[in-house]
């Protein structure tokens, strides 16, 4: 059971809810308000992806643009240093094909995570620098905490453009051009910067339906990006996610199309359901466990024969990052739970942190975020090693993980990351001082309020509310995503008609309601994903409150409405 809470003020005295009324409600639980506001989110367009609305600086742009045009005119050898997720390798696609159309010559470079780590390495500098003879790096995704990196790079005379948006530290590098904003995920960053430059350095070769094609047709990876990414589908991200799926449901590029295919998905029905949770755990897969570069040639290659063989090997590795991660969540869970500080002290722990030798760093973060789901607690996963360990982190609503891990810096090698993930390297005999100075952080400033789960609700419907005009009404706020949630209802006083477990390991529940039972349009079929621990609660004819979205299917020719249970009222 979880805390609900009503967003709509209207609820105890209200006028009844409409397809004309419910987009203003769901909007003012946003926050959007004023008119301009309102016609911009019910009417995205590209144009409105303007410097100021993406955060970007244009002297920075034109500053990147100058260097490129100079290595371009100079042949000089330009290396794309990518990031090795899905953001990263999106990104970095983006610029390397851009920068090719342009005549540079230009390599990409992906670093692999567990030889070379996060980012930029001396490592990889001395090889892009041998191998090469790179006068360029431009990173994708990464840079802004790579001070020392770019200074040894600057030694080897190799300049360096940064284009990323993780949190800025307090001294930035010394760079050609820092391409930076928080507002964008770093593919939104890199698709808008190769529009960019492509406008400023095309010699006008490019007429302007070219160049519009240009646009449009890259934004399937700029929505890929944006959405396996994680960050808020708000403002210009909404923007990049709503076109970009539009164009990835139509996309020509032979990767794309071979591992939609592969992922067995149909190209016209993809969302950000279908881009969050398969196709961006596939690209994912590869830098988690072997090599990101395989991930990158998928995306750029043109060849139907070679981008098959390579959608199948992403997603070969992802069934074997599945099992990893599995083995990994029932570990960490098991440590959760037998944690002596955890019974010792007799109280619940604030902040989670387990290291275990046996946890692989290609799934850390995602045994942190499954932690999280599990226990409502910021958690702190760490692979631990001989000297050096590698750790992620994920949080909760609330508590800024980056901001926290920071004040802990002088312990740590590196971090970098956002208020809700980071990731950092420690010194494996700091790793006790880290976790209790972690801890002390979140015992301050996390009490049981806010280490209660929050299930936030738009409105109070009836079910006769619930039609399939209404539920098209809703999509005119999608996609949805973090920032930008589903609608959550509640209905009260609901009569179950019928109840049931399913699923492989019987843990989902489903339900029949209704509400006006002499109404068969006022019955629902509802499922309730990990809630099969209330079916022993329930009895037939038993009123319930329940919250819920609402989602539709076609069964038969037939167009239905089903309810999505998000917490269930028992008494």
């Amino acid at each position: 059971m979880k805390k609900w809470v009503i967003l709509d003020q209207r609820t105890n005295n209200r006028e009844q809810i409409t397809e004309k009324n419910i987009l203003n409600i769901l909007l003012r639980n946003r926050g959007i308000k004023k008119k301009e506001e309102i016609d911009e989110f019910l009417n995205p367009s590209l144009e409105q992806l303007t410097l100021r609305k993406v955060g970007l600086r244009k002297k920075e742009l034109d500053k990147a643009v100058r260097r490129i045009a100079k290595a371009i005119k100079g042949k000089e050898s330009i290396i794309v240093y990518t990031d090795y997720d899905a953001d990263g390798i999106c990104s970095g696609a983006l610029l390397w094909e851009a920068l090719y159309s342009l005549k540079a010559k230009v390599m990409p470079y992906v670093p692999h995570r567990v030889k070379e780590g996060y980012g930029l390495s001396k490592q990889g500098i001395d090889f892009v620098k041998k191998e090469y003879q790179t006068r360029l790096i431009i990173t994708a995704d990464h840079g802004v905490t790579a001070t020392d990196k770019i200074f040894y790079a600057k030694n080897l005379g190799i300049d360096t453009i940064v284009l990323d948006h993780h949190v800025l530290p307090k001294k930035l590098p010394k760079v050609s051009a820092l391409i930076h904003t928080i507002k964008l995920a770093a593919g939104g960053i890199s698709w808008f910067f190769s529009n960019y430059l492509i406008s400023q350095l095309s010699n006008r070769q490019l007429k302007d339906s070219q160049f519009d094609n240009l646009i449009i047709r890259n934004l399937d990876l700029a929505a890929l990006a944006t959405i396996a990414d994680l960050v808020p589908l708000v403002g210009a991200n909404r923007i990049l996610a709503k076109f970009g799926l539009e164009q990835l449901s139509k996309t020509q590029r032979v990767g794309l199309v071979a591992l939609i295919k592969e992922a067995g998905l149909v190209k016209d029905q993809i969302g950000v359901y279908e881009v969050g949770h398969i196709l961006g755990p596939r690209i994912n897969a590869m830098g988690r466990l072997t090599h990101a570069i395989d991930a990158l040639r998928l995306l750029c290659t043109r060849d139907e024969k070679r981008a098959s063989s390579l959608a199948k090997l992403l997603s070969s590795t992802n069934r074997e990052r599945q099992l990893l991660t599995n083995s990994a969540v029932l570990l960490a869970i098991e440590l959760v739970k037998h944690d002596l500080t955890y019974k010792k002290t007799g109280k619940n722990l604030k902040l989670l942190f387990i290291s275990r030798k046996e946890f692989n760093e290609g799934v850390i973060g995602l045994v942190a975020g499954k932690l999280v789901e599990e226990f409502y607690r910021p958690s702190v996963v760490v692979s631990q090693g001989e000297i050096f360990s590698k750790a992620s982190a994920r949080s909760i609503n609330g508590f800024n993980i980056i901001e926290t891990i920071r004040q802990a810096e002088g312990l740590l090698k590196d971090v970098g990351g956002h208020p809700m993930a980071a990731g950092f390297t420690v010194a494996t005999k700091n790793l006790t001082l880290l976790k209790n100075k972690l801890q002390q952080i979140a015992d301050h400033k996390l009490d049981e309020d806010k280490l209660t789960r929050v299930l936030k609700i738009d409105t109070i419907l009836n079910l006769d509310d619930v039609t399939l005009e209404f539920y098209k009404k809703l999509q005119q706020l999608a996609p949805f995503g973090i920032g930008n949630p589903e609608p959550v209802f509640a209905s009260y006083e609901v009569e179950v008609l019928g109840a049931s477990l399913v699923g492989r390991n019987k843990s989902h529940l489903k339900l029949k309601i209704g509400q006006n039972t002499t109404s068969k349009s006022d019955i629902f079929d509802a499922i309730g994903f990990n809630l099969g621990n209330l079916f022993g609660k329930i009895t037939l004819k038993q009123k319930i409150d329940i919250a819920y979205t609402i989602s539709h299917n076609t069964w038969r020719g037939e167009n239905q409405l089903q309810l999505k249970l998000k917490d269930c009222s028992i008494e």
